[in-house]
């Protein structure tokens, strides 16, 4: 971080934390199939980590199935085993290079699957938007330690910076509320 203060670029990365969870959020479809349910699965395909949509197209045939294209073939099991073990409570069935997803019926266990699933990510959020407060809070006691503002302008800045992170922290938790509700709606 550079050496000087800007509540702008605070507000910018914890607003990124924000945005990135809405988007986890959107990936937790209850009713129909979406692509977006498999924005968080990861391959290792290459040696490296990929996300899904660089090893396969995704397609909804149906409101109830997701189908995975893979492009290269020795890669099939293992997106099979990603999708597997992200923890989306998916069983992929395997035809050559074509992933059939059957997204299962909204039972009570499997809404709070969801539900749980739903806290994690608000809470890496959180962690998030607590570690942009951290290093703003660090970057204000360095500024005062080489005389760059005074103990008062500290102080002043800290407090702006703490309503910041409520304010985000807050919106969050209005997120996964609101997330829940849907989760949880028969």
């Amino acid at each position: 971080m550079a050496d000087t203060y800007s509540k702008d670029e605070l507000n910018r990365r914890m607003n990124g934390a924000v945005t990135t969870l809405k988007q986890e959020f959107s990936g937790l479809r209850t009713g129909r199939a979406s692509p977006a349910l498999l924005d968080p699965v990861v391959v290792d395909a290459y040696g490296q980590q990929m996300s899904i949509n660089q090893v396969g197209t995704i397609s909804t045939p149906e409101p109830r199935m997701l189908t995975v294209q893979v492009w290269d073939k020795g890669l099939a099991k293992a997106v099979d085993k990603a999708i597997r073990d992200a923890g989306l409570g998916l069983n992929p069935q395997m035809d050559g290079q074509l992933l059939r997803i059957p997204i299962p019926e909204l039972n009570a266990e499997r809404r709070k699957e969801l539900a749980k699933l739903a806290a994690k990510y608000a809470e890496q959020a959180r962690v998030a938007v607590r570690n942009v407060r951290r290093d703003g809070m660090e970057l204000l006691k360095k500024l005062e330690k080489d005389h760059k503002i005074g103990q008062d302008e500290h102080h002043s800045k800290g407090d702006e910076l703490q309503k910041l992170t409520d304010a985000h922290i807050k919106e969050i938790d209005q997120a996964l509320h609101g997330k829940e509700q849907e989760i949880t709606q028969v």
